[in-house]
């Protein structure tokens, strides 16, 4: 009896070690982030990380994000309110900016001031955002002609600044002191086919730089993808930032390529990359670093590992993703960070203030589908599922408005209010094929509608469904289930959105009662 007691005190002893060491050196799991967050850039500053990462046509935009961990983020701030006045920009003219905005940014901390950089075909200008106070602002910009692709901005130690950037061939220059253009006569490629380590025979030449100096030595990252394979990371050294360079194939598996490097105050070494993901977008991960003969060697025996010895992955919500009652104190924000407006937004035409705990969208002009019409509200998809909800009051939306929930890509998804004539119905709109149809049709009497959709992106599934509810208690699924595809035109994982357009008549409005957003499929 006594020996039988003695192993299982044995055995319960053994299983709170094992699971402690397991808690303590593998809590973390990849993705660290099972959302849209591409085009990573990551600075230490003490014991406290920052990220910039891209969101091309939303406003505000290049949103900035803090950790203590590396793992669980919050969004803090946006380096820009609006990128640029133009047609496409401000959806004008039938023109818009689906896919390119300001693209893949770099965040430096050099002296005392934050910066981020970015470039936009958009434009057509390279944009610099400075600030003492990356949390709080104010920001300081500067532009310049030309738009650097895919650049990656640089402080070295003797006082000089440089861009390194370009597709195949990287180039780098020399900045003004001012940061307000590149020097004259400094422009050197300095790595001609920078994809070599990865073949030959390349679909995606390098790009995506990322420059580091780590004891002396230049490192810089890119990505290329050769044809017939996955996205690859290529790592080049250097002993002088002009070269020359010596290049080395860093990591293939998953596709998980793009990003840099990041160390921790006790001198651990992590790799933040990205994967694409199918219709949730591009979504991050961290690999563990150990150097051997001067090199990052990344991931685990040359793989990307399920899990980290990090701090637990925390629920994205409330940090990336949030609800909103829409509900304001003095002093409060009207918007919470977690929402972006597609494209930039007409200002005079949405409120929370002129009804008490809602956001009103008034329609200013008639518009001829969904993504030509302003003022989308939006805020990304969670995987591996998640759940959208809102509830919309039609009393005073005018004839030909439609009003409600959307999930945004190009082969979106809508169900909401549409008023025809005298009477409304709930309307679920599906573009799985790129092409807009109305999947159904119901006429209703009731002045308030709950909305919400469902999202599956386990193992790229990427299938959403619809439903409607007069109470908010009972749910009633509507229409077809949408297939949700990453479309290159859009570059963008889906986002919910927040919607009210005219198609008859401007001046109506529709006022959304709450969004709420779950990590899980809710139940019918």
């Amino acid at each position: 009896m006594k020996i039988i007691y003695l192993s299982l005190l044995h055995i319960i002893i053994l299983f709170f070690c094992v699971s402690g060491f397991a808690q303590e050196n593998a809590n973390a799991h990849n993705p660290i982030i099972f959302a849209d967050v591409p085009d990573e850039s990551i600075i230490r500053v003490g014991n406290t990380y920052y990220m910039s990462s891209t969101t091309m046509h939303m406003s505000p935009g290049v949103p900035i994000m803090k950790s203590l961990d590396l793992v669980n983020w919050k969004i803090v701030n946006y380096a820009y309110d609006r990128l640029v006045e133009n047609d496409a920009m401000n959806l004008d003219n039938g023109k818009n900016t689906y896919g390119r905005g300001s693209w893949a940014s770099s965040l430096r901390f050099h002296n005392g001031t934050y910066y981020i950089s970015t470039f936009a075909a958009t434009s057509g200008k390279t944009h610099i955002y400075s600030t003492k106070d990356i949390e709080n602002g104010p920001w300081t910009t500067i532009e310049f002609i030309p738009d650097l692709h895919d650049h990656s901005l640089f402080f070295d130690d003797d006082g000089k600044i440089y861009m390194l950037y370009g597709a195949g061939n990287l180039t780098l220059v020399e900045l003004k002191s001012d940061l307000s253009g590149i020097i004259p006569g400094t422009e050197k490629v300095v790595i001609e086919n920078a994809s070599t380590p990865a073949g030959d025979n390349i679909m995606l030449k390098a790009e995506g730089s990322q420059l580091f100096k780590i004891n002396g030595k230049y490192y810089l990252f890119n990505i290329t993808w050769p044809q017939g394979g996955m996205r690859t990371v290529v790592i080049h050294r250097a002993d002088k930032i002009t070269g020359p360079y010596e290049g080395k194939l860093g990591l293939q598996d998953l596709g998980v390529a793009q990003g840099g490097l990041i160390d921790t105050p006790d001198g651990k070494w992590f790799a933040y990359l990205f994967r694409d993901y199918g219709a949730v977008g591009r979504i991050p991960y961290l690999l563990p670093i150990v150097w051997k003969e001067g090199w990052p060697i990344l991931g685990t025996d040359g793989k990307v590992p399920e899990t980290l010895k990090l701090p637990t992955n925390k629920s994205l919500i409330p940090g990336i993703v949030n609800a909103d009652d829409f509900t304001r104190k003095n002093g409060q924000p009207n918007l919470p960070l977690v929402w972006q407006w597609n494209h930039n937004p007409d200002n005079n035409l949405w409120s929370v203030q002129k009804r008490k705990g809602f956001l009103r969208l008034t329609t200013g002009r008639l518009e001829t589908d969904f993504l030509s019409a302003k003022n989308t509200l939006t805020q990304r998809t969670i995987g591996p599922e998640c759940t959208g909800y809102t509830a919309v009051d039609a009393s005073k939306m005018k004839d030909g408005d439609f009003a409600g929930l959307a999930l945004l890509q190009k082969n979106y998804g809508q169900i909401g209010i549409k008023i025809d004539g005298k009477n409304k119905f709930i309307v679920m709109i599906n573009a799985s094929t790129g092409e807009p149809v109305e999947a159904a049709r119901i006429l209703i009497t009731s002045k308030t509608v709950h909305f919400k959709a469902a999202c599956d992106f386990n193992n790229k599934k990427d299938v959403a469904n619809f439903y409607y509810s007069t109470d908010g208690q009972t749910w009633k699924k509507l229409g077809t289930p949408l297939n949700m595809t990453y479309t290159l035109p859009h570059f963008m994982g889906y986002r919910f959105g927040l919607f009210n357009y005219a198609t008859k008549a401007t001046g109506g409005y529709a006022d959304f009662d709450y969004y709420k957003i779950e990590d899980k499929i809710s139940k019918e």
